[in-house]
């Protein structure tokens, strides 16, 4: 391996502490197994980054001969191989991948989950046409996003029974799931499951530009954060807002979770990313500015440009 790609996956494993190697991206995996690694990792509330291997192949190849590790995905903690999707798998089902994230071991609770009557008939429908092996599983991960499985039965996990149905969780979606209702819905698609959680944090609220300009007149304290860059932000500006930065990300941190805080961008689709983090980290009362700035233009004050 050359010099120049050994320094480049260096500098990649010093800036990231949970650093993934995989083909594809995040939100949108090239490889099987590179999805299976991080279907597991969005189960922690943990930041990570993800490399995409399939856009450099030097680099693919690199970290192959650097970490002495043949296939891709490949998971980096604090600069240590820790291996691929299968060894991942096996972490994660034992419990270890906790320790190794630096949480601590979840408490192995039984919680209470109910299933209407409706969901629980269709779930045995579909629990009959599978054989003695196959069982429920439910996962819930640290974005609150539940999915329903049918699979065998793994090591570990914590068995609930809901309205006659046997249901397989791991240890950390237990802790998530107490008090779940499942139900069936009706949609465009025809009928799906449904999942009310109690544990899960408010969604982000969407307030409009005159509803933030009152405020404001009203000398209520305000704390709006703008998520444009630099550049964008010298075009045009509200007054209030403040750059969302190292700064104001320290300043977040500080205030009680039941703050009050705004984020805009032009239009609202970035502003809805960041308020969503903020909503993930526990806090109730998170906004998003709809329209973002450019509405702000139209409908408030239209001395600041529009681009």
């Amino acid at each position: 391996m050359d010099k120049i790609t050994r320094e480049s996956i260096e500098a990649l494993l010093d800036t990231h502490s949970v650093l993934l190697f995989m083909k594809g991206t995040r939100t949108q995996p090239q490889c099987g197994f590179s999805a299976a690694t991080v279907k597991i990792l969005d189960m922690f509330d943990r930041e990570y980054e993800t490399v995409d291997v399939l856009a450099d192949a030097t680099l693919r190849e690199g970290i192959k001969t650097y970490g002495q590790w043949p296939t891709i995905p490949q998971l980096y903690v604090d600069g240590e191989l820790i291996g691929g999707c299968d060894i991942v798998t096996e972490l994660y089902e034992s419990g270890e991948l906790i320790d190794l994230l630096g949480f601590k071991p979840a408490a192995r609770t039984v919680p209470e989950i109910t299933f209407s009557d409706k969901a629980a008939a269709a779930m045995r429908h579909a629990l009959d046409q599978q054989t003695d092996e196959i069982v429920l599983h439910i996962q819930i991960d640290a974005q609150w996003g539940t999915r329903l499985e049918l699979a065998p039965s793994k090591a570990h996990e914590i068995r609930v029974d809901a309205n006659g149905i046997a249901v397989l969780m791991d240890p950390i979606t237990a802790e998530r799931a107490n008090g779940l209702f499942v139900d069936v819905v009706e949609t465009l698609q025809g009928s799906d499951f449904n999942f009310a959680n109690p544990n899960a944090p408010p969604a982000v609220k969407q307030m409009d530009v005159s509803t933030l300009n009152a405020n404001i007149e009203s000398g209520e304290s305000v704390y709006l954060f703008d998520v444009r860059g630099p550049d964008e932000c010298a075009k045009a500006r509200i007054e209030a807002a403040v750059p969302f930065d190292a700064d104001a990300e320290r300043l977040i941190e500080t205030l009680p979770k039941d703050t009050a805080i705004v984020f805009h961008c032009h239009g609202g689709g970035r502003s809805q990313v960041a308020a969503e983090r903020y909503r993930l980290r526990g806090f109730v009362n998170v906004y998003n500015l709809t329209g973002g700035i450019d509405a702000w233009s139209v409908h408030v004050d239209p001395t600041v440009p529009r681009y």
